[in-house]
C-alpha cells in the first residue's frame, strides 16, 4: 500500500520560507518522479512542480518559479519543496504526488495515483 506523508506546512509572514517534506513508503521510491500540487480556498487544484526519479531534472510553475525549488533523498524516500520569498497568494493546501506508474515524468495532475493528505501552508500579508 502506498503512503505519502506530507509535514513542515504552517504560518510565515510574507517574504518568509519554508520548507515541506513527504516521505514515501510502499513504492520504489528512486523509480518515481515525484509532483508537488497545491489548492488554494475556492480554487481548482495546481500543479507547483516536479522531479524527476533520480532527481537530476526539476520543472516549476511559472508562478513560483526561481521562488521555489525541489529535492529528494532516494535513501531516505523522502521529497522536499523548498519554498523562499512566500506570498499571500502560496497560501494553499500542499500535496505531493507520485504517477500511477514508475519512470515517467507528467506534471497533469490525471496521471498521478497516490497523493498525500496534505499540509496547510498560510503567508500572512
Amino acid at each position: 500500500q502506498v503512503q505519502l506523508v506530507e509535514s513542515g506546512g504552517g504560518l510565515v509572514v510574507t517574504g518568509g520560507s519554508l520548507r515541506l517534506s513527504c516521505e514515501a513508503s510502499g513504492l520504489t521510491f528512486r523509480s518515481y518522479s515525484m509532483g508537488w500540487f497545491r489548492q488554494a480556498p475556492g480554487k481548482e487544484r495546481e500543479f507547483v512542480g516536479l522531479i524527476t526519479w533520480s532527481g537530476g531534472s526539476t520543472y516549476y510553475a511559472d508562478s513560483v518559479k526561481g521562488r521555489f525549488s525541489i529535492s529528494r533523498d532516494n535513501d531516505k524516500n523522502t521529497v522536499y519543496l523548498q519554498m523562499n520569498s512566500l506570498k499571500p497568494e502560496d497560501t494553499a493546501v500542499y500535496y505531493c504526488a507520485a504517477p500511477g506508474e514508475a519512470n515517467v515524468v507528467l506534471t497533469a495532475q490525471g496521471g498521478y495515483k497516490y497523493w498525500g493528505q496534505g499540509t496547510q501552508v498560510t503567508v500572512s500579508s
